[in-house]
């Protein structure tokens, strides 16, 4: 399955995980969601907001001077 890509570059705390809500509010449980950010604080910030809310963080990952998340959609 194809991961739903939420663009969270050029964005700060807590932008991030407010585009991120967003999303998933739109989104079956199950489904994968890429959060690609450029703020290092939404390594913490997004598996936080994950905890809190029943999703599960599958991946954290730097890439040059990119932050990836990858999360899988709990039930509502």
């Amino acid at each position: 399955m194809t991961p739903v890509l939420v663009d969270a570059r050029r964005l700060l705390c807590p932008m991030p995980v407010i585009r991120v809500q967003d999303k998933v509010a739109e989104l079956g449980a199950g489904t994968l969601v890429e959060v690609v950010c450029s703020d290092p604080g939404a390594l913490n910030d997004i598996p936080a907001w994950c905890r809190i809310n029943g999703h599960r963080v599958v991946e954290t990952r730097i890439s040059g001077e990119e932050y990836l998340v990858i999360l899988e959609v709990g039930e509502a």
